[in-house]
């Protein structure tokens, strides 16, 4: 037996690897290693979910932003950025159509937009919730207090999305300005775990001066942190960022990571994205068959989506519209998988 097919076998059996094991792991993968690591994602990913993808209605509320991230498009100092803000009735109408087409999550999602106080989000908590008792609310609003975050949690929210980036100091700092830094993002992130909430963590593959050994890291923070969820996605440059001229990141490798974080934590809840999906026109496909089992279809207003630009050439329509929804069904089910309507929480049973 050779090396990688030993640090696979112990992946699957121990859920753990040293940070030298992981990078090995990266630097050295063929396409035995993928196809196995690929078996065991899917493996253990049935043992709790089956064929089962889960869709959340992501509805962007907000592309205005505070702060200044290199890689980001809807950065503050971007003057080309076409700024909008949802009001509450128009995030609470995307709420109707989502849960008239089947939606039981709302992922709401925006930069770090100032109008978005406690007391306006948790009025709108309370009014979705009010709506639809039966449906869970995931926020993605950017570092916050933990008292922002408690008074969010008692509002109705149930999970959140913050990405940690990069688990490097060194690196984060190449990616951020020095207001933002790596230990409030991930004090953010213990806060939402203590205070209760389902944690999404994540990072780019393949984003400007980020090596092997930076994502190795990664792996390991995700081992350590055990995030109910976890978004990954290949970078993908915007042209009005320092970083445009930038290669975008590897899909086949995004697809070899999202196995090995199968392996990790098993039933975790793992996004295939809507980065994947444009990079690859069958990204979020190959995402699904390699472990992943969930996929976010947009529900913000048309007029909308295409400002909601973190990097250029997203996809804003087709199968990223919630109303193609049957689409989505179709091409899932051409690849053996069934998109089911429900909460789609985490499964703790067999662990």
């Amino acid at each position: 037996m050779n090396k990688l097919t030993e640090l696979i076998n112990k992946l699957r059996d121990t859920h753990t690897l040293s940070i030298d094991e992981y990078e090995y792991l990266i630097k050295n993968r063929n396409d035995e290693a993928v196809n196995l690591l690929r078996e065991y994602a899917i493996e253990n990913r049935r043992k709790y979910y089956d064929n089962k993808v889960f869709v959340r209605g992501l509805i962007e509320v907000s592309n205005i932003c505070k702060n200044d991230c290199y890689y980001c498009g809807i950065r503050k100092s971007n003057l080309n950025c076409d700024r909008y803000r949802l009001t509450k009735n128009e995030i609470l109408e995307c709420c109707k159509e989502g849960y008239f087409l089947g939606f039981r999550t709302f992922v709401l999602q925006g930069g770090e937009d100032g109008t978005f106080t406690d007391n306006f989000v948790c009025d709108l908590l309370e009014s979705i919730k009010k709506n639809h008792p039966d449906c869970a609310i995931t926020l993605s609003l950017g570092e916050r207090s933990k008292e922002s975050y408690q008074r969010l949690y008692e509002s109705g929210a149930d999970r959140y999305l913050l990405r940690h980036e990069t688990a490097d100091e060194f690196h984060y700092s190449k990616l951020h300005p020095s207001d933002l830094t790596l230990y409030n993002r991930i004090r953010c992130l213990y806060d939402l775990k203590e205070i209760g909430y389902q944690v999404g963590c994540g990072f780019m593959v393949g984003s400007p001066h980020q090596t092997t050994k930076n994502i190795a890291l990664d792996l390991k923070f995700i081992e350590e942190f055990q995030p109910d969820m976890c978004g990954i996605g290949p970078f993908i440059p915007h042209k009005d960022t320092i970083f445009s001229n930038e290669k975008a990141g590897d899909p086949d490798l995004c697809c070899f990571l999202l196995s090995i974080i199968r392996l990790i934590k098993p039933n975790i809840l793992l996004p295939a994205t809507t980065a994947l999906g444009t990079v690859r026109n069958d990204g979020r496909e190959k995402g699904i068959l390699s472990g992943a089992n969930v996929i976010m279809p947009n529900l913000s207003p048309l007029s909308v989506r295409k400002k909601y630009a973190l990097y250029d050439g997203k996809i804003s329509t087709g199968e990223e519209s919630a109303q193609s929804l049957n689409k989505l069904k179709k091409s899932m089910n051409a690849i053996g998988y069934e998109v089911v309507v429900s909460r789609g929480d985490i499964n703790k049973n067999n662990l």
